[in-house]
């Protein structure tokens, strides 16, 4: 099997070294758990990527929402193009969970819609750990959620080998039975064909467009080989075929029907369970809800909710956990938590919020009690299944520090820049102290952040700060992924100059161009001014050579005193480090326009080679046509937007706009 082996120009530098042998170290040895305490752009991706590397085990990146596990897999994409990098995150684009409201007598049916892509991800993540070792997988919480068994989805794939005899109507039923779908037209993922004696397989997990082909001389399989699905050439030949499942759950039709049988007796159970408690409108609910599901899997092999019988499916006792990708990972696995002091606290919450609800839907009949075996890992699951554990944090929790066998802080950057300058004033006259920071930022061609404790109040400062002409915008969670990206994008452009928010920290994205960070209300007890908080906030500013933070506080809490006494012991390391290796630290701004400039560039050039030949295939002078394909355009736009692309998002966006002045909207 292949080696993990970075591919990078740079060397670990400041003390990266010093974290990667250590934590490597106490890898190899056995501790169970670890943490690296490393500032925010000291270059801890690089440092992970390094870690993998010298303990050559399958691994496990977890973080806390899609965005940041997004530009954690294209990192570790370019660290590692010779080895399996998967991204696996939840595929809904939208999800409306069943719910029972009983106050109000309120049913809430299930509506969901799948992202295909992110499906397709998540297939190549499992397909991968089946047939490699050199395999990491990026995800986020997701993936404690259940997950069709292991054991079955290897047990269920087809094999097959050149020089066998094939019996071809077999083989159809196989492929039938895991999911695929004949169609002799097109050959799309997860389908296959058959043209005389030649059949054609496209599994779903396939990174690229690429396919199977397998050649019959009569009843012989002659020839297997790997093609190309766009230009038909052939990639590899090849001596033999495992062909893994179209989708996660799969189930025998023997293993089905025997577990009807489990569920009808179940219901026989609750239904006498429900009555004798004098609850006849919810036993006839249940019964004739979960007679028809049990109809439906008898004839059709599967039932609207089906995920809600995975346990009498499976055959597991009650209260087991369910199979999730962990399952999937070898016993020896390395998993690292990134920003550990959100992600963490995050497993622990999905179980008893998930219980909750299913609750409901069995008190009133809409469920049968083992629903409640679909679920999330609980916590103590979780930790089971870990094998060894690298925490991920410039700000871990005492916990995470009391199970640590070791803390290795990694405090200087590559870069040589300092933590910033911190300053507490009072709130009286903030706002006239804030306008004139701002405004010499402004005049260096830096940019500012601004945090409130509300909306409101970060809506209202927009507008004052707009009445004063300068250039403002606000974040919060009613704007949508999209434009968030389009707003921080116009911060680092200097299109804007201000950007006023209440969490800034969830964007997940090196703002190097900051320069000045106010802090409104840093007095306020809560969640958003807590010791964490705070350091992840100063943290943001620590991008730029003038970075200085000011706190506008009437009193000096623990939470703001343990900021200030950490960023000086920081600073005063950093500065050390520095005066030895004669380092003197520079914003790297004018290379991040250029990064930002060239994958704009990169992104509207790839998307005019796929635009051109949709444009190609209507008559732009035709209205018709011409609606047709914008409406064309806005679905690639917003498929490309889901897939987190939006820099091919915004070329396309950008190709719309031209049409509708060109020809018209209409």
């Amino acid at each position: 099997m292949r080696k993990f082996q970075v591919v990078s120009p740079y060397e670990p530098s400041g003390d990266q070294g010093q974290a990667i042998e250590k934590l490597a170290e106490g890898f190899l040895k056995g501790d169970k758990f670890q943490t690296l305490k490393g500032v925010t752009g000291s270059g801890k991706t690089f440092t992970m990527a390094k870690i993998i590397e010298k303990v050559q085990r399958p691994t496990l990146i977890i973080s806390h929402n899609k965005t940041l596990s997004a530009q954690l897999y294209r990192e570790f994409k370019s660290f590692f193009p010779n080895n399996a990098v998967e991204y696996f995150v939840s595929y809904y684009d939208y999800y409306q969970p069943e719910a029972y409201v009983p106050a109000r007598d309120l049913y809430i049916e299930k509506d969901a819609s799948i992202n295909d892509e992110i499906d397709k991800l998540r297939l190549a993540a499992t397909y991968s750990l089946m047939e490699r070792r050199d395999v990491i997988v990026v995800a986020t919480v997701s993936c404690i959620y259940g997950l069709g068994m292991p054991e079955l989805y290897m047990e269920m794939r087809v094999h097959i080998e050149k020089g066998e005899i094939l019996d071809l109507r077999k083989f159809e039923r196989d492929l039938a039975s895991i999911q695929y779908q004949r169609n002799d037209m097109v050959l799309e993922r997860g389908n296959f064909r058959v043209r005389g004696d030649v059949i054609e397989v496209y599994p779903p997990y396939m990174e690229t467009d690429t396919a199977y082909r397998i050649e019959l001389d009569f009843d012989e399989i002659a020839k297997i080989s790997r093609f190309n699905v766009i230009n038909r050439d052939i990639e590899e030949e090849l001596d033999e075929l495992q062909l893994y499942p179209a989708k996660h759950f799969v189930v025998p039709h023997e293993t089905l029907i025997s577990a009807t049988e489990r569920i009808e007796k179940e219901l026989e159970e609750r239904v006498e369970t429900l009555q004798a408690a004098g609850k006849m409108l919810e036993a006839e609910r249940l019964k004739t809800r979960t007679t028809y599901d049990i109809e439906m899997m008898k004839e059709m092999g599967y039932c609207s909710g089906i995920e809600n019988y995975s346990g009498p499916i499976t055959g597991r006792k009650r209260g087991d956990p369910p199979a999730t990708l962990l399952h999937y990972f070898p016993d020896d696995f390395l998993c690292l938590i990134d920003e550990a002091h959100v992600t963490v606290p995050q497993v622990g919450a999905m179980y008893e919020g998930d219980r909750s609800r299913k609750q409901n839907l069995i008190d009133f009949g809409f469920r049968l009690p083992s629903a409640l075996d679909n679920r999330p890992l609980k916590a103590e699951e979780f930790w089971k299944k870990m094998n060894q554990v690298i925490y991920v944090t410039a700000t871990p929790r005492p916990e995470e520090i009391k199970q640590s066998s070791q803390v290795v802080e990694q405090i200087i950057r590559p870069t040589g820049l300092l933590d910033p300058i911190i300053d507490i004033r009072p709130s009286e006259g903030q706002m006239e102290d804030i306008y004139k920071e701002v405004k010499e930022r402004i005049d260096k061609g830096e940019r500012s952040l601004i945090l409130t404790l509300t909306k409101k109040m970060a809506e209202d400062l927009t507008d004052y700060l707009l009445g004063l002409n300068l250039k403002v915008k606000y974040i919060h969670s009613e704007i949508d992924t999209f434009e968030r990206v389009e707003i921080l994008k116009s911060l680092r452009t200097g299109e804007i100059d201000v950007l006023i928010g209440i969490n800034l920290l969830r964007e997940g994205i090196d703002l190097p161009e900051v320069s000045f960070i106010a802090i409104l209300d840093a007095d306020k007890i809560g969640f958003l001014r807590s010791t964490t908080s705070l350091i992840q906030i100063v943290g943001r500013a620590a991008r730029n050579e003038n970075g200085m933070v000011v706190m506008y506080a009437d009193n000096i809490t623990p939470a703001i005193k343990e900021t200030v006494d950490e960023t000086k012991r920081r600073r005063e390391i950093q500065q050390k480090y520095n005066e030895e290796h004669g380092i003197t630290p520079h914003t790297v701004s004018k290379a991040v326009q250029d990064i930002l400039v060239r994958q704009q560039a990169e992104a509207g050039e790839e998307t005019e080679i796929e635009l051109g030949v949709l444009k190609k295939s209507a008559n732009l002078f035709d209205p018709k046509q011409r609606k047709k394909l914008i409406e064309a355009l806005k679905k690639e736009m917003s498929d490309y937007a889901d897939r987190l692309e939006y820099e091919k998002a915004a070329a396309i966006r950008d190709q719309i706009q031209e049409i509708e002045r060109t020809y018209g909207g209409k």
